[in-house]
């Protein structure tokens, strides 16, 4: 199976498909299998790699404590295992911070970033007191909540139940990714990369709010914004055909112009 070094820790990952390369970075509650609805769907056209940050799915999970600061090497290390040039990563919520601190550890292998569902811990005052207040509301509503719609939970038990039970394979926990935006980006550093970024949203996110990504899509010249009519948090799970259809076109459109070397 493949496996890169991170390190000396052992990082699962999967390669799938041909063509532009995207890699999917999975949030608190997921890992590699999380994107099966991703997976069959774009493999045809580009190279999907998923990949288990240390202690979830199948990386190493044996050390007595996880450190959020170690995941965006996790990244670079199936980055460079795989030779990757001009990827475009792809995070999920919490997920989405360790990708674009990989992106900036190695501009020459990630062309572009999509921030699903989250501002990438970007370091800048406004954005955190606006998240802040996102947070404060969200922790008025049970997890699943959060993340799912209502509507789809009573019409979708199976797929529900299936989404609640992918966290049980982790050792991980959210607590241990907290800390991966301490000393996060600025909009300066971003900027200087030259590493194109794309905040993805979910009309209905109960996490984060449409406000609050709109508001860092103008604070980032050059960004993109993408928001979903009708899709939660999790939008990858719960409107896949909609998640997809959007990864798709970022993946053909956005490109990132490099100064030559």
């Amino acid at each position: 199976m493949p496996i890169a070094d991170s390190d000396g820790t052992s990082i699962y990952y999967e390669r799938h498909g041909s063509g532009p390369a995207i890699l999917f970075v999975h949030g608190s509650g997921g890992h590699h299998t999380a994107w099966w609805q991703q997976v069959a769907a774009l493999r045809e056209e580009f190279t999907v790699v998923t990949v288990d940050l240390r202690g979830f799915g199948k990386s190493d999970s044996s050390m007595p404590e996880f450190d959020g600061q170690d995941f965006p090497g996790d990244v670079v290390a199936v980055l460079d295992q795989e030779d990757l040039a001009d990827a475009m990563l792809v995070g999920q919520s919490i997920g989405s911070v360790a990708a674009l601190r990989a992106a900036l550890l190695r501009p020459e292998r990630v062309g572009s970033v999509v921030l699903g569902h989250s501002l990438g811990g970007i370091s800048h005052p406004e954005l955190k007191e606006l998240a802040a207040a996102d947070r404060a509301q969200a922790v008025k509503l049970p997890v699943i909540d959060r993340l799912l719609t209502k509507r789809f939970q009573e019409e979708r038990a199976d797929l529900t139940f299936l989404f609640q039970q992918m966290g049980t394979f982790n050792v991980a926990r959210m607590q241990d990714l907290r800390n991966l935006d301490t000393n996060g980006p600025s909009l300066d550093d971003i900027r200087d990369s030259g590493v194109k970024v794309a905040f993805l949203a979910g009309e209905k996110d109960a996490v984060l709010s449409v406000k609050t990504v709109t508001r860092a899509h103008e604070l980032l010249a050059g960004s993109r914004l993408e928001i979903v009519p009708d899709a939660p948090h999790s939008m990858y799970w719960e409107t896949p055909a909609k998640y997809n259809a959007a990864v798709a076109h970022l993946r053909r459109t956005l490109t990132a112009p490099k100064e030559a070397a």
